[in-house]
């Protein structure tokens, strides 16, 4: 009798320790359910821009056309870069031609990293609206709100924003007032405009005046408020939620400058490429100095319009043409070009030591035309149109 009574009790030991070690028990009524226990298993993070291309067969002739295209103004104009297409995002045409480095001969690659030069001013403009949105800043406040010794008064945000504020050409100051060798950063330059004495050319509202000297201004204004540097900002809250790996902002004497990273050039007497050598304002970010590989600027056009980084309303303003306080209209909204005559397009061109970039929206036909390169091109805006019109009478979807 003992031994069977050992022996019903190891039994009931082994069942109860198997339920336990298997899995867990639940009352259910009066049933007892075994349940195993789940295997965690970490989802695979999916990526927060989906790169898609148009299968090759369909892209065929009009990938013909665009490769003799880049061979023709590699030839003819010295082009040295980089053209994207896409159409309904999704990418038709991705390419590039000519050297990144002329000295050591070494070819431009798909991770060839340009200076945006002005397409960089969109990115100052998204920061300045994404604040907006959290409240942190008013598009109606004044610069002296968050620099009380800045020299001039009642210019607002938004005048900023659309090149309405009248100021001076820190390129001048920095280059006429600046004492040091070192070039200045934004909060240096900041500090000049408060001593350098120059009068502004209007006042605010009055006239659009294409301003660089606006767009260093709205990215110091984002550094005093987030207590953070602007590449950092940027980086935080755009580049690493797009996945955009290869880009960032870079200020000469203050920046490691990165592999792949391109340095710009001429052309000197019709054969020779010269590097050409950075200056005194090549420290100032915000107005320029975001670096980016084609498909990487792809990545952010898609992400902007897709509203993963700023809501629909912010969006429209951006892409919304300016006013001044007379009432008179002109084509630049925040960041952005604006071309109201036939096809509404949204653009932005850039030159600046030697690169010469491009990024062009053709709203009513989803098309999408990216162009970088660095060897002084300056024929963008043609370019533009034939890359346009070959995608028109060669991809129809």
């Amino acid at each position: 009798m003992k031994k069977n009574i050992k022996i019903i009790a190891i039994t009931l030991i082994v069942v109860l320790s198997g339920f336990f070690l298997s899995g867990k028990l639940e009352a259910s009524k009066n049933e007892v359910v075994l349940t195993a226990t789940p295997i965690t298993v970490s989802p695979k993070e999916e990526p927060a821009i989906l790169i898609e291309k148009y299968p090759e067969e369909a892209t065929k002739e009009v990938r013909h056309k665009l490769d003799s295209l880049l061979k023709r103004i590699n030839k003819r104009h010295d082009f040295h870069g980089a053209i994207l297409v896409a159409k309904n995002g999704k990418i038709i045409y991705n390419n590039q031609i000519g050297y990144a480095d002329f000295k050591k001969k070494e070819p431009l690659n798909e991770v060839s990293m340009f200076q945006l030069a002005s397409v960089s001013k969109q990115f100052t403009a998204a920061a300045i609206m994404l604040l907006n949105e959290r409240n942190q800043i008013q598009l109606t406040d004044t610069v002296n709100t968050y620099f009380p010794n800045f020299p001039y008064e009642n210019v607002t945000i938004k005048n900023l924003l659309n090149h309405t504020a009248g100021l001076p050409k820190y390129f001048w100051i920095a280059e006429h007032k600046w004492q040091q060798e070192k070039a200045p950063s934004n909060s240096e330059m900041m500090e000049l405009l408060e001593s350098s004495n120059v009068q502004r050319y209007f006042k605010p509202g009055r006239n659009f005046d294409y301003s660089n000297t606006g767009y260093f201004v709205l990215a110091s204004i984002v550094e005093k408020v987030t207590s953070t540097s602007f590449g950092t900002f940027l980086k935080r809250n755009f580049f690493e939620p797009l996945q955009m790996k290869n880009t960032y902002v870079y200020s000469f004497e203050n920046d490691s400058v990165k592999k792949n990273q391109l340095d710009g050039y001429r052309l000197y007497r019709g054969w020779r490429h010269l590097k050409i050598n950075n200056t005194v304002n090549d420290a100032v970010v915000g107005d320029k100095n975001v670096y980016a590989t084609i498909e990487d600027l792809f990545k952010w056009t898609l992400g902007l319009n897709n509203g993963k980084l700023l809501s629909k309303e912010s969006l429209e303003l951006m892409h919304s043409e300016g006013e001044t306080v007379y009432g008179r209209k002109f084509p630049y909204g925040f960041g952005f070009r604006i071309n109201t005559k036939g096809q509404k397009n949204i653009y932005h061109y850039g030159k600046w030591n030697g690169f010469s970039t491009g990024l062009t929206q053709y709203l009513e036909d989803d098309l999408v035309v990216i162009v970088l390169e660095h060897t002084s091109y300056n024929a963008m805006k043609s370019l533009n149109k034939k890359i346009k019109k070959i995608v028109a009478e060669n991809f129809n979807v």
